[in-house]
């Protein structure tokens, strides 16, 4: 342990990171950089600065990375319609490797022997977290405290925090609240009353969603702006990445849209039971399909559908730093070249509904398209060979058969 001297650790302020801390700097007799990020979140987080101060951090880096996050992580996300197991919007999947890349640089910037996280033994975090990192920095060590310790459960981290004077804000109510995790994606919840899969999440828990009963009795009609397949303004309003995506959260939770409650598979093998709310991701969902569907070559678009499995299947596993993640998301980008336009889009009571879109890249043809008379713009006696070719097949198949 002593030829580690400097640590990088992934810092929250809350309770397991300033155990881990305290218990880094006891373990290993090491010097503790800190590093917080603001991925919008929501929380203040120079209260963070003053707690490691307080510990005897010299190196804290606290930094805003709301910008960065949105538009080189969330939007080329989006761009491939993400969906893991039909319904999760990899909101925590898509932070980590952001902050792996950050922790792997301040580690050089400082000179720290080693990266550290408080990530426990039993989810996918840990995964992430670590495959990010070697991938961007192969001699890196990394040290998981949650694989090392025996402070096993919240009464014993308190336990650590009394015994060395660790000051912890306890929170009135509820002993132990939900795991949450947030970002301007999402929010996770996980623990507690979800630890039964039969039980329906209180609604208090939710924080930035309205349940849909309780959502306005009117509809709202809102316009998405797309330029090569990122969302650029709001109802005619350009919005930085970042802006854009609060601006979304904000309208969509106030309809009672973004709720997921769902059985997963994590990739360390067990099932995990978590709630999640992606109000804005949820609409850009629905808008970027709306407007690949005018603008995307039909075997363009099918092959992104045939991919996507995969592609999100690496990010949720913590593969983002891999080639083929880096291979299926170029072929992404370079389908994105003519996804421009305007989509339309109705939100009520939980449901985002697409009325309308148009893009000067359109590839829908009205002449042909037209159940009216078409001038001659499509012989329909072509179908008949375009059939036969297609069924050939199927007929010999069928003539073997009845031999």
């Amino acid at each position: 342990m002593s030829e580690i001297n400097k640590v990088v650790l992934a810092y929250s302020g809350g309770l397991d990171t300033s155990v881990i801390v305290k218990w880094l700097q006891q373990e290993y007799q090491c010097e503790v950089v800190t590093f917080t990020a603001d991925i919008g979140q929501g929380e203040e987080l120079e209260p963070a600065r003053k707690k490691a101060e307080a510990m005897g951090i010299k190196q804290i880096f606290i930094e805003d990375l709301r910008e960065e996050f949105v538009r080189d992580y969330v939007f080329p996300m989006f761009r491939a319609n993400p969906l893991y197991e039909g319904e999760y919007l990899l909101g925590t999947s898509i932070a980590r490797p952001l902050i792996s890349k950050r922790m792997v640089e301040i580690a050089r910037e400082t000179g720290a022997d080693a990266i550290a996280h408080g990530a426990t033994g039993k989810g996918n975090d840990q995964v992430r977290f670590e495959l990010g990192a070697y991938a961007l920095s192969p001699s890196v060590k990394v040290i998981a405290p949650w694989r090392e310790w025996d402070l096993t459960s919240r009464d014993r981290l308190l336990k650590y925090c009394a015994d060395h004077n660790i000051p912890v804000e306890k929170k009135r109510g509820k002993k132990s609240p939900y795991s949450m995790d947030a970002n301007l994606l999402h929010i996770s919840y996980e623990g507690d009353v979800l630890e039964n899969p039969a039980n329906e999440p209180e609604e208090d828990m939710w924080q930035w969603t309205v349940s849909p009963e309780s959502a306005p009795d009117k509809a709202i009609y809102i316009d998405l702006g797309y330029d090569k397949g990122d969302p650029v303004s709001v109802n005619g309003e350009s919005l930085s990445p970042a802006e854009l995506l609060h601006e979304l959260n904000k309208t969509a939770g106030a309809h009672g849209i973004g709720r997921v409650d769902i059985v997963e598979n994590r990739y360390v093998g067990m099932k995990s039971r978590g709630c999640y709310e992606t109000p804005g991701g949820t609409i850009l969902l629905k808008a970027h399909r709306a407007i690949e569907s005018l603008t995307l070559d039909r075997e363009l678009a099918h092959l992104k559908d045939d991919l996507m499995p995969r592609y999100v299947s690496l990010i949720y596993n913590g593969y983002w730093w891999s080639p083929e993640r880096e291979a299926i998301q170029a072929l992404i980008d370079q389908s994105q070249k003519f996804v421009c336009g305007r989509v339309r889009l109705k939100l009520y009571k939980g449901n985002v509904i697409v009325v309308g879109r148009e893009s000067d890249n359109s590839l829908f043809d009205e002449e042909i398209a037209t159940f009216e008379d078409d001038a001659g713009s499509y012989d329909q006696r072509d179908a008949e060979g375009f059939i036969k070719l297609n069924a050939l097949r199927m007929r010999i198949a069928a003539k073997k058969i009845d031999n």
